[in-house]
């Protein structure tokens, strides 16, 4: 009988603790992609405002990308590696890479930012495209076209 209770409580546990890590890798992707989300939204806004010719708000949404390229490695942990993403194995595998594209994210970010609070169209116009070109560059090589599961 006790044998039967000790036995129980471990497989008890041991479904606790697989349970626990399974839903910590999915708030780690719900989060990332919140991120990825947040910056696709902010990508959208500044396409408009460059229409518009409001560079207040392609400044605001450059900075929110800059920031966000800050966060971008870290939302990829060695261990988030399955689950429902779009994230391919070569982030982990090319880390150095990955890294490297998400510097050059905020960077073309922040010279945006920089062009759209001077007010200067033309230069405006060639860093949103730098900006696209910085994203594309990391979505070919490190993001799939369909989740995983």
């Amino acid at each position: 009988m006790v044998k039967k209770v000790l036995t129980g409580a471990f497989f008890g546990l041991m479904t606790l603790a697989v349970s626990s890590q399974v839903f910590a890798q999915a708030d780690v992707i719900q989060k990332r992609q919140e991120l990825m989300k947040s910056n696709g939204a902010a990508a959208k806004a500044i396409k408009a405002a460059v229409e518009a010719k409001d560079f207040a708000t392609v400044e605001t949404k450059a900075k929110d990308i800059s920031g966000n390229a800050e966060k971008i490695v870290s939302a990829f942990p060695k261990d988030s590696t399955t689950g429902k993403t779009k994230a391919k194995p070569e982030i982990w595998e090319k880390q150095d890479t990955f890294a490297k594209n998400a510097k050059n994210l905020g960077k073309a970010a922040n010279e945006l930012a920089t062009a759209a609070k001077a007010g200067n169209d033309a230069d405006v116009g060639v860093k949103v495209k730098a900006l696209g070109e910085a994203c594309n560059t990391c979505h070919k090589e490190f993001r799939a076209e369909k989740y995983s599961e």
